[in-house]
């Protein structure tokens, strides 16, 4: 079996692709032995013939810098389906049937904005404006959801959250309990935050109390302190039309 969305190859190599912080973040002292211990279990992974998403595992750090930043929402591993993962939290390509979580973000999308165009499953648009859709674990094997969930991906992870947090503006959109495990982290950064908090979009917890995350409001809530702090709202409509535009943005970045 083979998918478009297969890892192959070394992480460092992807790493010379990323903004040039994330390049000097991720050679720290701290982090790249990480990195390498991660990047020889992946190896052998693969030569035992492992298939692993997504292709690009740093697709989010060659599309932002951490000055473009204004939102972060955070997911938790990879989509583990073939075709599924881009290496965008909840985004997956258009071709691909909408996944039930992404299918709930829409649905609070549109009864927070009533005209909302939502046609793509593809979130480019979101980070093309700021919108870092950010993973805390960043691969995953075929059909084996948190495989790689004890790899050491969230030491890295954990690492560009603190210094998201340290930004002088930011958003951070936390649903579900993972998530929510890293306020202490941000609260610990210098930076002016919003944090916004609800139960994960999965439709085993979008419902259901404490915190639903149906009817939580966040979107139009971000958009509300965004503009509250001098900075540009984001438009969360995905129009099919938006191909050209976006494919400009990403050969801009």
């Amino acid at each position: 079996m083979t998918a478009s969305n297969c890892f192959n190859g070394s992480l460092f190599d992807q790493l010379k692709r990323c903004h040039p912080h994330w390049q000097s973040l991720f050679s720290q002292p701290a982090i790249k032995p990480v990195l390498d211990n991660i990047n020889r279990f992946l190896d052998k992974r693969l030569q035992a013939g492992a298939i692993i998403y997504p292709a690009a595992p740093f697709k989010i750090f060659e599309q932002l810098g951490p000055d473009d930043i204004k939102v972060v929402i955070l997911g938790q591993d990879p989509y583990h389906g073939p075709g599924q993962a881009q290496g965008l939290a909840f985004s997956v390509p258009d071709n691909i049937r909408t996944p039930p979580s992404l299918r709930n973000i829409f649905k609070e999308l549109a009864s927070e904005y009533n005209n909302i165009k939502l046609e793509r499953n593809d979130l480019n648009a979101w980070v093309s404006q700021g919108v870092m859709l950010l993973n805390t674990v960043l691969t995953v094997e075929n059909g084996q959801p948190a495989s790689h969930a004890r790899l050491g991906w969230h030491s890295i992870t954990d690492a560009v959250i603190h210094h998201l947090a340290n930004q002088p503006h930011c958003v951070f959109l936390l649903w579900g309990a993972h998530a929510q495990s890293k306020i202490p982290l941000i609260m610990a950064g210098k930076g002016n935050h919003l944090i916004l908090k609800s139960n994960h979009p999965s439709p085993l917890s979008a419902s259901r109390p404490p915190e639903p995350f149906l009817g939580n409001g966040h979107f139009q809530a971000c958009n509300e302190w965004l503009l509250a702090n001098g900075l540009t709202t984001i438009n969360w409509s995905l129009k099919q039309t938006d191909t050209k535009q976006i494919q400009q943005l990403d050969l801009n970045i």
